[in-house]
């Protein structure tokens, strides 16, 4: 199907037109999807739109997902007005669409940061323009299939409960600098163990990391969150529910407000998670998230070298560390 995309707009170029790509899941349509679209054939004349393939979804969003099949999804996204032609391709980014159809314009939605996209580059190198539209903020396949799983609430109460936050790289999985694939990520041996420890004891579990490596533009976002399925695979096998991850994309973090040893990521997953601040835990392997932890008024757990906090069983004896920590 790529293929006959090529050689559609090799007929419109011939015709002058302008070409725009754009590409998504499209799971469950809905408004913002359909503005998106919209705004994206204002400013080109034959609009092509990707469609994620079932087993890629699978792969970069979550096994359980996508909800509508990738024939449905490619059949609802070709009916749009906005639309010129769509496809369904394999691949967890777009650098062989790119490669291959060379669009004039290459449509991004503007939760993303062009410094971000892996596309980014290719799109440049040939002349081509990357343009980051406007998103509507609250529309979403997971906010939409919230609201059904939650008989038709937009927000539910969680009970109040201590927080368990976690750096990613170095406390669960070992440090590999601008980690972004997933074959090389590996587990530290006892540590979803130890997570689950507490969460058996009711702690809510959060991951909170830096990914400077998203805003230098050396990986996306997808190659980020295909890294965590790996986190996510070997949660199921042991039991542990990680309730959100946080994280910031700021390729310098200590002058952004959001990344770590500012305490934000914290912050906010203590208010959207109904954390008790008093016994919220802050886990990380390195000074940075320490002072994370300190910032945002929680007890810190040092992960340093052989000492791991997965060597240790009592939860109580790991609360009580707070003050040995720097």
């Amino acid at each position: 199907m790529r293929d006959e995309a090529k050689k559609l707009i090799e007929l419109e170029r011939k015709k002058g037109k302008k070409i725009g790509f754009t590409s998504g899941a499209f799971d469950i349509l809905h408004s913002g999807h359909v503005t998106y679209l919209e705004e994206a054939k204002k400013r080109c004349d034959f609009l092509v739109v990707g469609v994620n393939s079932d087993s890629s979804i699978k792969r970069y969003k979550d096994p359980d997902r996508p909800i509508n099949s990738e024939n449905d999804r490619l059949k609802v996204v070709n009916s749009l007005r906005s639309v010129d032609y769509a496809f369904i391709f394999d691949e967890t980014n777009n650098n062989k669409n790119i490669e291959e159809l060379k669009p004039d314009f290459y449509f991004k939605a503007g939760d993303y940061s062009k410094s971000g996209l892996s596309s980014a580059p290719l799109v440049e190198s040939y002349g081509g323009k990357v343009e980051l539209l406007p998103f509507l903020e609250g529309r979403s396949t997971t906010g939409i299939v919230e609201k059904i799983l939650y008989g038709g609430k937009t927000e539910v109460k969680l009970e109040a409960a201590p927080i368990l936050f976690l750096d990613r790289d170095g406390t669960l999985i070992e440090h590999i600098e601008y980690l972004h694939e997933p074959e090389r990520v590996k587990i530290i041996d006892g540590a979803f163990e130890a997570v689950k420890r507490f969460q058996d004891v009711g702690y809510r579990i959060a991951i909170v990391t830096n990914q400077a490596g998203i805003g230098l533009g050396y990986f996306s976002k997808e190659d980020f969150f295909a890294t965590n399925r790996v986190l996510f695979k070997k949660c199921k096998e042991i039991g542990v529910r990680i309730s959100k991850i946080y994280y910031s994309t700021s390729g310098v973090p200590h002058q952004c407000n959001y990344s770590k040893p500012n305490p934000d990521m914290i912050l906010k997953g203590l208010l959207e998670l109904n954390g008790i601040k008093e016994r919220s835990i802050m886990v990380g392997d390195s000074l940075v998230d320490i002072e994370a932890g300190k910032n945002a008024g929680l007890k810190r757990i040092v992960c340093v070298g052989d000492k791991r906090f997965s060597e240790h069983n009592d939860v109580e004896y790991l609360e009580s560390l707070a003050d040995l920590n720097p």
